[in-house]
């Protein structure tokens, strides 16, 4: 840990060319007010606008001159900027990095010229399905003005009222030492990193003070919302998101339950693939997910399927559902589910970024952090009846159903 309270984590990959950094602050849309809506993710966007030593050129062309990749993305609950490089060039990334977080300049013009890029974003993301349902599943599930029902870009209406002062003052609150994690995988030296890390953010007194590091978020479980919302769109198709209350981040049944939606809907030989697109030809895309918050979670499926199609597959779906809830999954789907989170796990964190990405975002979000072979010792030793179990819970919860239509 170093001044301040910014942490350094970092994992050596023997053998890799390759070096990956992200910076993870732990600022997300559910921290906005509503009068903030959208203010993390236009951050996000104007921290690549400029510094005192560095114009927004500049910062492209430092990572763009050694073929290196370099983006950002807002969530909920964090935003992360982050680049992968040779590793020789690491160095050089991790220097426009801690430019970029320290000394942003935010200026006027540039506050002014990006409203419009993201205005354009939201309209983009209001003309995919996918994005439109599960943003309306949301909104169903925790309330369309609750922090995590709004959606992370913001609306129209939010992006346009925000003003220069207000993101300024967001940046400053949210943008300090002890909110912030570095991450870094690949071929390095862990001291080298913190030294480097030291020197980056060490601009504008950004390290000053002795200020201990934010502890992951917490609180009491929060309430799901039951119910059924749709919404008009000039789709060709209907997509629906039908789920449930799920589990909070750090449940430690949260291995089992990734096992059932495995089965449920997690490949082309789970029962949802199976039975809406091989035997029924209902719909092209089925898929079943889970996503996870502090205190709190979702599960569901989700289809995208022709008008005329929409009622049968509504049926077969809660058809399923209701059958994981009473009998649970089989021991073949048990060994197939396991086997896919295994090789899911693995296989993702074959290069640096996944790597980076893993350390980093556990050290932020969650309580403790597992390594690869903890992990995979968690998944192995999930058994049929803890799948029967957690089945048996989540899937009898209350529905929430989202139909974005013609």
């Amino acid at each position: 840990m170093l001044p301040g309270g910014l942490r350094v984590i970092t994992e050596q990959m023997d053998g890799s060319r390759s070096a990956a950094v992200g910076v993870w602050v732990g600022v997300g849309s559910r921290d906005e007010s509503a009068r903030l809506h959208g203010a993390s993710h236009f951050l996000e966007h104007l921290l690549f606008k400029g510094t005192p030593e560095r114009s927004a050129l500049d910062i492209s062309l430092a990572l763009d001159a050694v073929g290196g990749e370099f983006n950002a993305f807002t969530a909920k609950e964090y935003t992360c900027f982050h680049a992968r490089v040779l590793d020789e060039d690491l160095p050089l990334a991790i220097d426009v990095l801690g430019d970029m977080i320290t000394s942003s300049l935010i200026a006027a013009a540039d506050v002014e010229a990006e409203r419009d890029v993201i205005l354009d974003e939201i309209a983009m993301h209001d003309d995919d399905p996918d994005d439109v349902v599960h943003n309306l599943f949301a909104a169903q599930a925790w309330g369309e003005d609750s922090p995590l029902g709004r959606g992370i870009a913001g609306t129209h209406e939010s992006i346009e009222a925000l003003t220069r002062d207000q993101i300024r003052r967001f940046y400053k609150r949210h943008y300090r030492a002890a909110n912030i994690v570095v991450s870094a995988a690949g071929n390095l030296d862990h001291a080298s990193v913190v030294r480097q890390v030291r020197t980056a953010f060490g601009r504008a007194g950004f390290l000053a003070g002795d200020e201990q590091p934010v502890p992951p978020r917490t609180g009491r479980p929060l309430a799901v919302r039951a119910g059924e919302v749709d919404a008009k769109r000039p789709f060709e198709q209907v997509n629906l998101v039908l789920g449930m209350a799920g589990l909070a981040r750090d449940d430690e049944r949260r291995f089992a339950l990734s096992v059932v939606t495995a089965a449920l809907g997690g490949g082309t030989s789970s029962r949802l693939f199976q039975e809406v697109r091989e035997r029924r030809g209902l719909a092209y895309s089925v898929y079943s997910f889970a996503s996870s918050h502090a205190e709190t979670g979702l599960v569901g499926v989700a289809v995208g399927c022709l008008p005329a199609k929409a009622e049968e597959v509504l049926a077969v779906v809660r058809a399923e559902l209701a059958l994981l809830a009473r009998d649970g999954i089989t021991p073949q789907e048990l060994a197939v589910g396991k086997g896919q989170l295994r090789g899911g796990l693995v296989l993702g964190l074959e290069d640096s970024a996944s790597r980076m990405s893993r350390i980093g975002k556990a050290e932020l979000v969650h309580t403790s952090l597992l390594s690869v072979d903890e992990i995979l010792a968690r998944v192995e030793a999930v058994s049929l009846e803890d799948c029967g179990r957690v089945a048996a819970e989540v899937f009898s919860r209350p529905e929430i159903l989202a139909i974005v239509a013609p």
